[in-house]
């Protein structure tokens, strides 16, 4: 029933069906053949949703798309332009400060990527950057969204394994900032190799800023306030999600006044439709992860990981590789609720803190957001683009090379994601 259950997930993936076909229908083929008894499957669907913290889900999403309609990452992009300068790869710069920047509102990687991708692909084109090298750079800089808090794939995380979410938000900042820091190495080196961008004097920049700084301080002031409240408690993650979107709209009618009650509604829509899609992967998800822990499957790969060796760093070397690949196939939600019931064991039997772990997941899982052959992000920017996603291949690489690098100082120096969360006493 185990490899029923698996190799009919793999099949209907790689037959290019949804994500959350190819995990419902050889759940309910495994739940009736198994006799595990079909009336299982609408509480068990229900439990997968009916969880308090997956309610910051769709309010960040609804934040995240009013705080894209209303210009905000406009704003953030001019700032950031004024203030690095129209030098070889200062728009490569500039997408990956943005875009780290906004995946602290967003939470999402896709969205991150769609919202900043849309302005500045064209904008890379037009200094002279070519379309692939730009459509990977902002599906990687993007990527980071999922792990700089607040992070919807944390609250995911935290939700399985009832772990503390502002903990793994405030564990997730740094790992998050080094990863655009890692970008920004093979990001500039090609850009300037290549010639990428163009040179402007600065003479009238001193006034523009500052007028920039003005119009963007707001959308600024919005991750501020977020991440402010939650590691200071004054509310929790939930509790967040609903301030970010109350900040949101008054953003867009009172300050900037860019939206109307007929865009508002649009936004409604759109975001409901994204949240829809995101919750019935994880009511699937969900159902699939209680059928392979009901038949036995689970804990066989389990124990299959922790018989290869008794060395923790042979079974989490293993373990990253095994969510490399998966990341590179599969979204990251499903890969917490399909793999998680098969580390939750050998995170205890190592004595793993499941915060880093969490962390180190989600970073690994970042990666896969970008590399191909699935690279959700990516398949995203090269629809912007206008290109496929072959033509991304070379360019993604230094890139991937460069956050590895990044999870390989978070896997050695745990430290780097713990220290906050331990400082604020979130632990």
């Amino acid at each position: 029933m185990g490899i029923l259950l698996f190799v009919g997930f793999f099949a209907l993936l790689l037959a290019g069906a949804p994500i959350a076909i190819s995990i419902a229908m050889p759940t309910f083929l495994v739940i009736w053949a198994a006799d595990l008894g079909t009336p299982v499957i609408a509480p068990n669907f229900f439990a997968g949703i009916a969880k308090f913290p997956l309610l910051a889900i769709p309010l960040f999403i609804l934040a995240g798309f009013i705080l894209e309609r209303c210009g905000i990452s406009q704003r953030i992009i001019h700032f950031a332009n004024l203030l690095v300068g129209r030098r070889k790869g200062g728009l490569a710069i500039v997408a990956i400060a943005v875009c780290v920047f906004f995946g602290g509102v967003s939470g999402s990687g896709p969205a991150d990527s769609a919202a900043i991708g849309a302005i500045l692909i064209p904008a890379m084109y037009a200094q002279g950057y070519s379309r692939g090298y730009s459509a990977a750079l902002i599906a990687a800089a993007g990527s980071t969204a999922i792990i700089v808090p607040p992070s919807i794939a944390l609250i995911i995380y935290g939700a399985i394994t009832n772990t503390s979410v502002p903990a793994l938000f405030a564990a997730g900042a740094v790992p998050g900032f080094l990863a655009g820091l890692s970008l920004l190495i093979p990001a500039v080196w090609v850009a300037r190799k290549k010639g990428y961008g163009a040179v402007k004097e600065a003479r009238e920049e001193k006034p523009s800023l500052l007028k920039a700084f003005r119009e963007a301080f707001w959308g600024l002031l919005a991750p501020i306030i977020i991440l402010g409240g939650l590691y200071g408690g004054i509310f929790t993650p939930t509790e967040a999600a609903v301030v970010a979107v109350f900040y949101s709209l008054l953003l867009g009618f009172v300050i900037y006044r860019t939206l109307t009650l007929q865009s508002a509604y649009t936004i409604l829509v759109e975001a409901s439709e994204a949240s829809a899609i995101v919750m019935l992967i994880v009511a699937f998800a969900g159902l699939f992860s209680w059928a392979g822990s009901t038949v036995g499957i689970l804990d066989t790969f389990a124990g299959m990981l922790m018989g290869i060796s008794e060395n923790e760093w042979v079974v989490l070397i293993l373990i990253n590789l095994l969510i490399f690949i998966g990341g590179m196939l599969i979204d990251a939600i499903s890969i917490f609720y399909i793999f998680l019931p098969i580390f939750m064991p050998i995170i205890a039997h190592f004595g793993w803190d499941p915060v880093w772990f969490g962390v180190v997941m989600t970073l690994n899982l970042a990666i896969g957001q970008f590399t191909p052959p699935v690279a959700v992000n990516l398949y995203v920017t090269t629809q912007l683009a206008n290109i496929r996603i072959e033509n991304t291949f070379k360019a993604v690489i230094p890139m991937v090379l460069a956050m590895i690098l990044a999870l390989v100082a978070v896997v050695l120096f745990p430290d780097l994601s713990l220290f906050i969360p331990r400082f604020f006493d979130l632990m």
